[in-house]
């Protein structure tokens, strides 16, 4: 009952007993991987595993050369354990599997006395996608260190392996920047928060940043579960924050807090040379944090009215001769993928950036629907499909008046299980290789607390990381069958999911009012593009 599900897994006669006395022995490559294992099973079998050359029979981790990198072979006879992987990679994924073949109580951090068996079974498996990941939105509601951290070992069992972290947006600027303190001096602290989407003010400050040497530690520690962070600082919009922080950036002379409210704000950077160069000296902050060959800019929502009121950035247009605000929003972006190629990374941006001009090199968000993926895909980018009417797991998961949410869009788990990252018109086409993978995302706005994330999240995330890694094909009944086994691991672990009969007592908001249908604008976009899509030139 493994979750995701496994390319092939065949059950075979027979047990095997974890105790004190077995054996944990690794390929010295495999050595990071045994020591995760032994210390995840360490607290349930009251002891450390043995050390290699013990009496008792063993689990052994080895290299297959003839595997694929995230690829690995598992097979568990009463009388040991191997598990054979193409990498490290590979071998942390085989032992999550191992961990799901146990009871439940496994994952509880202290023993029960009950025996930890494993069923005899062949395991071989791989993952469809290289990119399998979740973005956690730490700006709009500020998420602790250790509840990151956290985050990140529900993200591992489940096989993902790419945390999209958004550390800046318009309500709160979540990491130092030591050459320019006040962007968490000032930017890192709102004085309240909308409450729901178009609701009143709470009255509450709320803030909190992210050190470097915390990002130091949350970047190792998700390097040892082979989860790989990516950083976003989001521009040339959702930076009013930084304005507030740094005036100078902005296009008005009056002074700006961080935002309070919700939604696609009107404050936006400057395109003066000046700014730039900020941006790329807090760049050279980031790079120095983050090893990700990925680094996200944002460049979504970005409305214009400020630069079409500027003479400054309408010299620059006619400096520049570009035809209107969308190239130049387009030459901005441009600007960081540059910089970004220069020191061997890669842009990552949202499906924005194909208004005006796609930059060179760039990978593309797709997130309106499945338009920006066939487009970028087929003009030779490489895409992520993090599709909102697919992915997005702050959307409410039933009809029911009592979720917590109030946005309008319904996404049940079935929905999430449904998700193919390959858009229908990409099927059978080579743009299709484009498709790096997919990232599910847990926006913030309205989700104020590490316990509100999970009813957020799971079990959608289980579905949608069988999506990612597992095949094409969909078996809704199998699932559900493996879930109702996946269910009591997250009950263990601590995990408050959303359960079938509905929001629990605390986690009912009714009353709050909801998310406005999408602007004209955003819709007139799409409209376009899929014309495009249809009539190309």
């Amino acid at each position: 009952m493994i979750v995701p599900k496994p390319s092939r897994y065949e059950p075979r006669p027979g047990r095997f007993v974890i105790g004190r006395e077995t054996a944990l022995t690794a390929d010295p490559v495999l050595g990071p991987v045994a020591a995760w294992l032994r210390g995840e099973l360490a607290p349930v079998t009251g002891g450390e595993l043995l050390p290699p050359g013990g009496p008792g029979p063993a689990i052994r981790l080895a290299l297959g050369d003839d595997l694929p990198p995230e690829g690995y072979r598992l097979t568990v006879a009463p009388d040991g354990v191997t598990l054979d992987a193409g990498s490290a990679a590979g071998a942390f994924y085989g032992a999550q599997t191992l961990r799901q073949l146990l009871p439940p109580h496994a994952f509880r951090r202290s023993g029960t006395g009950e025996a930890l068996e494993l069923p005899a079974v062949h395991v071989a498996d791989e993952p469809r996608f290289a990119w399998r990941g979740a973005i956690l939105d730490v700006a709009r509601h500020f998420m602790t260190k250790a509840d990151v951290l956290r985050f990140i070992d529900l993200m591992a069992l489940h096989k993902l392996n790419v945390l999209h972290l958004h550390l800046t947006d318009d309500q709160g600027w979540r990491i130092e920047i030591k050459r320019y303190p006040r962007l968490t001096e000032i930017g890192s602290w709102r004085e309240e928060s909308q409450v729901g989407w178009m609701g009143e003010m709470d009255g509450r400050p709320h803030g909190g940043y992210y050190t470097q040497d915390d990002l130091r530690e949350i970047v190792a520690y998700a390097a040892r579960r082979h989860i790989s962070v990516v950083p976003e600082i989001d521009l040339p919009g959702h930076t009013q924050s930084a304005i507030a922080a740094y005036p100078e950036l902005g296009n008005l002379d009056t002074p700006l807090g961080v935002g309070t409210t919700w939604g696609v704000g009107s404050n936006v950077l400057n395109v003066e040379d000046a700014t730039i160069t900020f941006f790329q000296n807090v760049f050279d902050e980031v790079l120095e944090l983050f090893p990700s060959p990925y680094v996200c800019v944002g460049g979504d929502e970005c409305p214009k009215d400020q630069w079409r009121a500027s003479p400054s950035a309408q010299r620059r247009i006619a400096e520049l001769g570009l035809r209107d605000e969308d190239e130049l929003q387009s030459w901005f972006i441009h600007q960081f993928d540059a910089y970004l190629t220069e020191r061997g990374r890669r842009l990552v941006g949202w499906d924005e950036i194909l208004e005006g001009g796609l930059a060179p090199g760039a990978v593309v968000a797709a997130w309106r629907t499945d338009v920006g993926a066939v487009a970028a895909a087929r003009a030779g980018h490489d895409v992520i499909n993090c599709s909102n009417t697919a992915v997005y797991l702050d959307y409410r998961q039933s009809p029911l008046e009592d979720e917590p949410l109030p946005f309008r869009t319904v996404l049940t788990l079935e929905d999430v299980y449904a998700f193919e990252p390959v858009p229908a018109e990409l099927r059978g086409d080579p743009a299709a290789e484009r498709v790096l993978g997919a990232q599910c995302g847990i926006w913030t706005e309205l989700i104020d607390s590490t316990r509100h994330v999970d009813y957020m999240a799971f079990p959608r995330l289980a579905a949608f990381a069988e999506t990612v890694w597992s095949g094409p094909e969909r078996d809704l009944a199998d699932f559900r069958r493996r879930m109702e086994a996946h269910l009591p691991r997250l009950d263990a672990i601590g995990v408050e999911y959303r359960r079938e009969s509905g929001p629990l007592p605390w986690q009912r908001r009714p009353g709050v009012p909801g998310r406005p249908e999408e602007p004209a604008e955003w819709q007139a976009t799409l409209d376009s593009w899929t014309a495009n899509l249809r009539n190309p030139r």
